[in-house]
C-alpha cells in the first residue's frame, strides 16, 4: 500500500493554496473512509502554505535537482580550509543559484509582489545555511529566513561585550589555533557578503516597486489629461448649445409679436 500521509503532503503542498483547505477535507474523508483513521488525523493536521512556501514547495517537488544542487553548495560551503579567494566564490555562486532558483519558482506565473519574491529567495538562501530548513522543503509552511547574520560559527549569540577578566590565579588561556581563527574569519566574512547581497535584492525590490508606481502615477497622469480635455469639449459643445437656444428663443419671440 502507498504511503497515504506521504502522498497527501506531495497533493496539498504542491497544489494551488487557495484549494488547500477543501482538497484536505476529500482526503482526511477518503484515508479515514478506508479505515486509516490516524492518518486522516495526521492528514487533518496538515497546516495550508503561505503563497512564497508554496512557490518553493511546487519547485522542489516539480524539479528534484534543485534539492541536490543547494545540497552540493551547502556542503561546500560548510566546508573547512578555504582561503579568501574560494570564499568569494562559494558567495558569488551563492548568490547566482538563490537568484537562479527563484527566478524558476515564480516562472510562468502572473507577477509577483516583490514581498513574496523576497520571502522565496530568503527560504532558498536559509536552505544553504540551515540543514533544517532545507530537509523540510517540499511540504514548507510559511517562508524561512537565515538568522545566521551576527551569530559565531556555533550559532551562539555573538558577544556585545569583552571577556571578564581573568581571576589573578588562573593561568591565561591557551591561544586560539590558526584554523579555528580563519574558519571564523571565514563566516564573518560569508555573513558580511550575504548581508551584501541581501541589501542589493532589497534595493531591486524596491526600485522595481517605485518604477511600477512612477507607471501607475503616468498612466492616472494621462488618464486625467484626457478627461480634463474631454471636459472642455464637453463645455464648449454645452456653451454653443445654449447659445443655439438663445437665438432660437429669441428668434420665436420675434416671430410672435
Amino acid at each position: 500500500m502507498s504511503d497515504l500521509l506521504a502522498d497527501a503532503k506531495a497533493e496539498l503542498y504542491q497544489g494551488d493554496p487557495e484549494e488547500f483547505m477543501a482538497r484536505r477535507g476529500e482526503l482526511v474523508a477518503q484515508v479515514r473512509e478506508a479505515g486509516q483513521a490516524a492518518v486522516a488525523k495526521q492528514i487533518g493536521a496538515l497546516r495550508k502554505p503561505t503563497r512564497s512556501a508554496w512557490l518553493v514547495n511546487r519547485l522542489v517537488r516539480a524539479d528534484p535537482e534543485v534539492t541536490a544542487r543547494l545540497a552540493a553548495l551547502a556542503a561546500e560551503l560548510r566546508g573547512g580550509g578555504l582561503d579568501g579567494g574560494r570564499i568569494r566564490e562559494l558567495t558569488v555562486a551563492r548568490a547566482r543559484l538563490v537568484d537562479e532558483l527563484t527566478r524558476q519558482a515564480l516562472d510562468g506565473l502572473p507577477a509577483a509582489s516583490a514581498a513574496v519574491r523576497e520571502e522565496v529567495a530568503a527560504t532558498f538562501d536559509a536552505a544553504l545555511a540551515d540543514p533544517e530548513v532545507a530537509a523540510n522543503l517540499g511540504t514548507l509552511v510559511r517562508a524561512a529566513h537565515w538568522a545566521g547574520f551576527g551569530l559565531d560559527p556555533d550559532g551562539a549569540p555573538a558577544s556585545t561585550q569583552g571577556p571578564p577578566p581573568a581571576a589573578k590565579t588562573k593561568k591565561p588561556e591557551p591561544a586560539e589555533p590558526s584554523a579555528e581563527r580563519e574558519r571564523r574569519h571565514r563566516e564573518k566574512i560569508i555573513s558580511a557578503e550575504r548581508a551584501v547581497a541581501e541589501a542589493d535584492r532589497t534595493a531591486d525590490a524596491a526600485n522595481a516597486a517605485e518604477r511600477e508606481l512612477e507607471d501607475a502615477v503616468r498612466r492616472l497622469e494621462a488618464d486625467l489629461a484626457q478627461a480634463r480635455q474631454q471636459l472642455a469639449d464637453a463645455r464648449r459643445q454645452a456653451y454653443r448649445a445654449e447659445s443655439q437656444q438663445r437665438r432660437a428663443g429669441e428668434t420665436l419671440s420675434r416671430l410672435r409679436e
